[in-house]
């Protein structure tokens, strides 16, 4: 019998406002709204654009066996990870990362919050919540950890793009406290009543929330977390507030267009049940800065076997805004026709455009005068052997073939890492 797909608390008001409504990851989700995928996409590089993400999955891990039996399943080194320095994860902070098996193959990425001493947050993707609690819970070894799997208990919606901060800054008590030291990669405040850190971020009704300088779009935003039973009305609050700014609401479809651009993998699709090797997410692996890793972790064993041996997953950018359909007849091929892998990800990027041989994008300080971008194809590609950056290569599907070139990027000038100071009025 066919699975019975679960809704989120916005489905009602999605329907209501004219979302396309389709499945993913066990969930009825919003791919679009009237407005249209370009015009979200575009809104989010320019102005600001929030979206449903409260079906992703959520783990509370607390104990005073938790940060052990993380240094162990997660990738990350939680001792060194922290900023440019790579200092120990402190509370407040957070980190991105995958867990492996013993094979060095991907069961899901993840970002753990440090939200006090021996407790962590963990946040992966839709219907994933049992699969990691299951693992963290079969290497405990008899280490003391709680693990609580939240998944479908906690409200989360993304809001991002370059006015974020000021259309929070409205709504929230003491904004200039609040935003104040905030880097990418750390939060403030809890959704729980009960927590200590509820009383940093309130909004002027008082309603706690946890408030991340994260996002999945590679632009300057937030991921807020909030009790279910305020999360519909927390929604309503910042898409009114917001209207003035140009904030809309967004769909998948405009969310896998942004965390492409963004050279941002997503889960089963880009890395999944292959070594977690030679790809554009190195900082996702705990690499030593003399050689090696710095610590040992489930999986780093096969991943040290497998240096010479592993695919190579690397990024690309079209000549023009034609993409190909991924499926099992997709082909990446060389310019004799030989087939070098398969096409893991391909999109548009609407904000982007080639000027002179270079990529611009619509938000870029030095883009040339008139520039108005026409939009490339991107994403990635798994191949058995290295390609050279600005190597041409083609990829095609039953329809068309189109040239790509390997690139280290993909679209320029993203916000995500400006400073907050810079991001106000």
């Amino acid at each position: 019998m066919p699975q019975t797909l679960q809704r989120t608390l916005l489905y009602d008001w999605h329907v209501k406002h004219g979302a396309n409504m389709a499945p993913f990851g066990e969930y009825e989700m919003p791919l679009w709204y009237p407005a249209g995928a370009k015009e979200e996409h575009l809104s989010v590089i320019t102005r600001a654009g929030m979206f449903d993400t409260s079906h992703m999955a959520v783990i509370k891990a607390a104990g005073p066996g938790t940060f052990d039996l993380l240094q162990l399943c997660f990738s990350k080194d939680i001792q060194r990870c922290a900023g440019k320095n790579k200092a120990p994860l402190t509370p407040g902070k957070c980190s991105y990362g995958v867990f492996l098996n013993r094979l060095g193959e991907v069961l899901d990425d993840a970002i753990i919050y440090k939200c006090a001493v021996d407790q962590y947050m963990i946040v992966i993707n839709s219907g994933q919540g049992r699969k990691i609690t299951d693992h963290l819970e079969d290497h405990k070894d008899g280490r003391k950890v709680d693990l609580t799997d939240l998944s479908g208990q906690i409200g989360k919606l993304d809001l991002q793009g370059p006015l974020s901060a000021r259309i929070l800054k409205k709504l929230i008590i003491q904004p200039d406290r609040v935003f104040a030291n905030m880097p990418y990669f750390s939060f403030k405040g809890h959704f729980d009543e009960n927590s200590k850190l509820a009383d940093q971020v309130r909004l002027l009704d008082r309603t706690p929330f946890l408030l991340s300088r994260t996002g999945y779009t590679g632009e300057f935003g937030f991921e807020i977390f909030v009790r279910p039973e305020y999360f519909k009305k927390t929604w309503e609050l910042i898409i009114d507030s917001g209207k003035d700014m140009g904030l809309i609401p967004c769909g998948l479809a405009a969310r896998d267009s942004l965390r492409t651009g963004a050279m941002l993998p997503l889960s089963h699709q880009d890395i999944g049940p292959w070594t977690f090797l030679n790809h554009p997410w190195p900082f996702a692996l705990p690499y030593d800065e003399k050689s090696g890793f710095s610590k040992n972790f489930i999986g780093s064993e096969a991943l040290e076997k497998q240096k010479n041996h592993a695919a190579h997953t690397c990024a690309f950018v079209g000549f023009d805004l034609r993409k190909v359909t991924v499926g099992d007849d997709t082909a990446v091929i060389d310019q004799n026709g030989q087939s070098l892998g398969q096409v893991l990800t391909c999109v548009t990027d609407m904000a982007i455009g080639r000027h002179e041989n270079r990529i611009f994008c619509i938000s870029s300080p030095d883009k040339p005068f008139g520039f108005k971008p026409g939009g490339l194809s991107c994403g990635f590609v798994k191949v058995s052997k290295p390609l050279d950056i600005g190597r041409i290569i083609r990829i095609k599907d039953k329809r068309r073939e189109i040239p790509i070139m390997i690139v280290d990027h993909i679209r320029p000038d993203c916000t995500a890492r400006n400073n907050i100071q810079k991001m106000l009025p």
